[in-house]
């Protein structure tokens, strides 16, 4: 397992290797409107999606903090409301170790962002409406036919933990 306890956090604001921020564009017609998620002709092949979910998330919910030994997430934050979102690396391996990024995606500004295995995250609806996300996540949720543990270091559970969305 890599997971690395901390005793006091020590993260340093700053971007993070690997992690993929891209602006979502909505096409705006008299029908409404139309946003691609992504294209396989512009993505790393290491995060072509395996599968796809969607949730609802309610004004002032938090899902999160964890992380993934061998995943990573393709989130879409499109609206209609929106998240504050916090990803910590915690690669003993990465150059930007201990780095933190907070992101404000969704309706205002709407984004998908690839979250690399070992990277802790946690998304919090700061809106006043629920919110809607999309994961296209590069691994089967507990492999194939659900025959495998779940790939999750849920770091929610621990009420010491260093990884806190709320400043």
């Amino acid at each position: 397992m890599h997971l690395l306890q901390i005793e006091e956090a020590c993260f340093v604001s700053g971007k993070i290797d690997d992690v993929v921020v891209t602006d979502l564009r909505k096409f705006v017609d008299e029908r409404g409107w139309l946003a691609e998620l992504f294209r396989h002709d512009e993505l790393n092949e290491e995060y072509f999606p395996q599968m796809s979910y969607i949730s609802l998330t309610l004004p002032g919910v938090l899902r999160g903090p964890h992380q993934h030994n061998d995943q990573a997430d393709l989130f879409c934050f499109i609206g209609p409301s929106n998240f504050k979102l916090r990803l910590w690396d915690n690669r003993l391996e990465s150059k930007t170790f201990n780095n933190v990024m907070t992101l404000y995606v969704g309706a205002d500004n709407p984004k998908s962002v690839i979250i690399p295995k070992g990277i802790v995250h946690a998304y919090k609806n700061v809106g006043d409406v629920a919110g809607i996300v999309i994961n296209c996540p590069n691994r089967l949720f507990m492999g194939y036919k659900k025959l495998e543990l779940i790939d999750e270091i849920r770091h929610e559970d621990d009420p010491e933990t260093p990884f806190r969305i709320d400043d």
